[in-house]
């Protein structure tokens, strides 16, 4: 943990206080920081802790080409013309350095780039240990701690990773295309697990009815909750469909927040996220004690049957105490 009197800790005290003044430069510098990790992501996390929990996050997960970007777009229009702030994060768990489909998101949603309501951020993961299962949360919470009152966050697909992330969102919306595949597959991916609002997206296409029925299906399969997740329509392009997703995003917060459910989610997040913190700094420690002369020398030891692996690893954890 930084402590308060640490340097760094004023460092990016006062590049938060810029950043929440509204300079955009300040803003871009912190996300760049929490992206990267290290001792300086580390003072903010410790600044910004106390500072969060207003934000409503929201998660939009889906298969690649569902159209996330272009509804969230449409979806961003009706928050704004409702007076609503908010905040995007474009999660690409794949590449540090490719754009990818995280340059396509930005062109989707360049209607709002000259908004100052409205902060956009691509984000990768840049090499350090925890990557973007520490760096989302931190993200989130720095938004937070800065005023944005909403964060949505849209991943490329619907891999381990991605719904990892958007399943530690206080809303997850999941969108498929008419002719989404069978129930198995679904499964498979996690989704039923985390959707909170289905939305078939391109419903001016062919099948949409019957993916509709087959999404009812296999939610009147799971164990009924205190919310019965919501299937809607929507066709991104023309922003049919936007109004009501907001809506219903509004809808689950208000449960949530009625039912204590938003209370226990953010706690469990705060668990989960304790659990990833001590796996990465255990890693860090692992791949310390793994450099160095000391290591080269046990390696060779290794190699040439002086030593057992269980042996070796006793003494370098010895070099730790």
């Amino acid at each position: 943990m930084t402590p308060p009197d640490d340097p760094r800790t004023a460092d990016v005290a006062e590049l938060l206080e810029a950043a929440r003044s509204g300079q955009r430069r300040a803003l871009a510098r912190v996300m760049s920081l929490v992206e990267r990790g290290g001792s300086q992501a580390r003072a903010l996390g410790a600044v910004t802790f106390a500072q969060s929990g207003s934000a409503h996050t929201v998660g939009v997960t889906g298969a690649p080409g569902a159209g996330k970007s272009t509804l969230n777009s449409a979806v961003v229009g009706v928050a704004r013309e409702r007076g609503e702030r908010l905040a995007v994060l474009a999660i690409d768990p794949s590449s540090p350095f490719s754009g990818g489909a995280i340059l396509g998101d930005r062109v989707r949603m360049s209607d709002h780039t000259f908004d100052e309501d409205v902060y956009i951020r691509s984000m990768a993961t840049r090499g350090h240990l925890g990557g973007l299962t520490l760096a989302t949360p931190l993200a989130v919470r720095v938004l937070d701690a800065l005023g944005w009152p909403w964060v949505l966050i849209e991943t490329v697909g619907v891999g381990q990773i991605e719904t990892e992330i958007v399943g530690a969102a206080d809303t997850t919306v999941v969108v498929v295309n008419p002719g989404w595949g069978d129930s198995v597959q679904a499964n498979k991916a996690g989704l039923m697990e985390i959707a909170d609002i289905f939305v078939v997206n391109k419903a001016d296409r062919p099948g949409t009815s019957e993916t509709c029925r087959d999404i009812r299906q296999m939610l009147d399969l799971s164990a009924p909750g205190d919310w019965d997740p919501p299937i809607l329509t929507s066709v991104g392009t023309t922003g049919e469909g936007a109004a009501e997703l907001w809506d219903a995003i509004c809808a689950h917060r208000d449960h949530c927040t009625v039912s204590g459910e938003l209370e226990s989610r953010r706690a469990a997040r705060v668990q989960t996220e304790l659990d990833e913190v001590l796996r990465a700094t255990i890693a860090e420690r692992v791949a310390a004690l793994t450099e160095g002369p000391a290591a080269e020398r046990l390696r060779q030891q290794l190699a040439r049957r002086e030593l057992d692996p269980y042996a070796a690893a006793e003494m370098l954890l010895g070099q730790d105490r």
